[in-house]
């Protein structure tokens, strides 16, 4: 926009004298002697005031209530300054929009009309993208009903394992799609059951999908929800794959960390432990997995370059992005919602933005995420160990309709 300026330019009076003769002088006198009357007639009585047309400003946009204990039954959301948010002017938010622009492929209502600005704003800086997000969003701290802060952080990942489409040399181990008649028995079999009786292994006939070697890693597996696999395939070649979740036998999930803590036989039940623990003692392996009567079945899905950048996709549909992907319970927090999450250690140190865009069995409460590592060794390593202390701000619009 240019400004355009008139120029303007002050002259002062001629300083010259005026002649005046004796008859224009009478003249003048008269005439000023009118214009003295005049203006006394006018200042003893008051001119009608024009009416004052009131102000006209455009009304403020409504702001609507966020989801608070109406509608979300599990959590109380308090409004905050975005002073409150630990280091929210220091985090690198790239990757975070990375995140934000995938739950833009499925967004929830109230963020819907906000995925133009993301969009264009994923090749802004990170002061430009905090600008606007403290424009248009506002922050809540995330509570339970009875006002607790505090809650629970811990990790999870993709596990990467070698596997083969033909059993042998130790590739022992099958996992398997969902069996037929996976919907009509309700619960299904359980997991020692799926080991050892006939009429499980007939229903599973036809339904492997792949082999590993070790059956501690399977369970990881199972309980991680999704992998990746580099199988060798029967002519020798070998291709990456994803194993994606598509369903369980409906049986109750029975941590077996903790069964290993109740039978008093580690003191580390991290996956870092358990695995020790299974190394020492492989005579009792089946005794651990059978203690988790759940089972999981996985749909096999192609892993493409672009793909492989990103984790599986979440409850929300959406694939999940390392480091700033975590899974909640939805009855505290819907998905696609941004969330600000803090957490002071041990394991990790993290103050960042987040997107809500998976759930989980044991994710469960107000105060309480998942946090998706990634893929691989290190990222599992980081999520075994991952178990401390969090605190959550969910970032509403300022202008978005509740849900109920």
């Amino acid at each position: 926009m240019v400004h355009q300026t008139i120029a303007t330019r002050m002259t002062s009076a001629n300083s010259a004298s005026i002649n005046i003769n004796p008859m224009n002088f009478r003249l003048l006198r008269l005439v000023a002697m009118t214009l003295i009357v005049g203006t006394l007639a006018a200042c003893s009585t008051k001119p009608p005031q024009p009416p004052v047309a009131p102000p006209t400003t455009s009304p403020p946009p409504k702001e609507y209530p966020v989801p608070g204990t109406q509608s979300q039954s599990k959590s109380r959301w308090i409004p905050v300054t975005w002073e409150e948010l630990p280091g929210f002017s220091d985090d690198s938010l790239f990757d975070a929009w990375n995140a934000w622009l995938r739950s833009c492929e499925r967004p929830a209502p109230a963020f819907a009309p906000l995925c133009g600005d993301v969009r264009r704003l994923s090749i802004a800086s990170g002061e430009e993208q905090r600008a606007w997000m403290m424009d248009k969003l506002r922050p809540y701290r995330v509570e339970t009903t009875d006002g607790k802060v505090d809650g629970m952080l811990t990790g999870y990942y993709e596990p990467y394992l070698d596997a083969v489409r033909t059993p042998g040399n130790g590739f022992n181990v099958p996992l398997y799609a969902p069996p037929a008649d996976l919907g009509v028995r309700k619960p299904w079999y359980t997991r020692q059951q799926i080991d050892t009786l006939p009429t499980a292994q007939a229903a599973l006939a036809g339904k492997v999908l792949a082999w590993v070697r070790d059956p501690v890693e399977a369970m990881v597996l199972h309980i991680q929800g999704s992998g990746r696999l580099r199988v060798q395939e029967a002519d020798g070649s070998v291709r990456l794959v994803r194993l994606a979740f598509a369903g369980t036998n409906d049986q109750p999930y029975k941590s077996i960390g903790k069964w290993l803590l109740d039978q008093g036989l580690v003191r580390d039940a991290t996956w870092p432990g358990i695995t020790a623990w299974t190394q020492q003692n492989p005579q009792r392996v089946n005794e651990l997995l059978w203690s988790n009567p759940r089972f999981v079945f996985f749909r096999e899905e192609p892993l493409n370059a672009l793909d492989a950048n990103f984790g599986p996709r979440g409850a929300q549909g959406v694939p999940l992005t390392p480091g700033r992907s975590i899974a909640v319970d939805r009855a505290s927090i819907p998905y696609g919602t941004p969330v600000w999450l803090s957490t002071p250690g041990p394991t990790v140190q993290l103050s960042r933005l987040v997107l809500a865009q998976d759930t989980g069995s044991a994710i469960i409460g107000a105060v309480r995420a998942d946090y998706f590592t990634g893929w691989g060794h290190e990222a599992g390593e980081v999520a075994g160990r991952l178990k401390q202390n969090l605190r959550l701000w969910a970032l509403w619009p300022k202008t978005a309709q509740p849900s109920n």
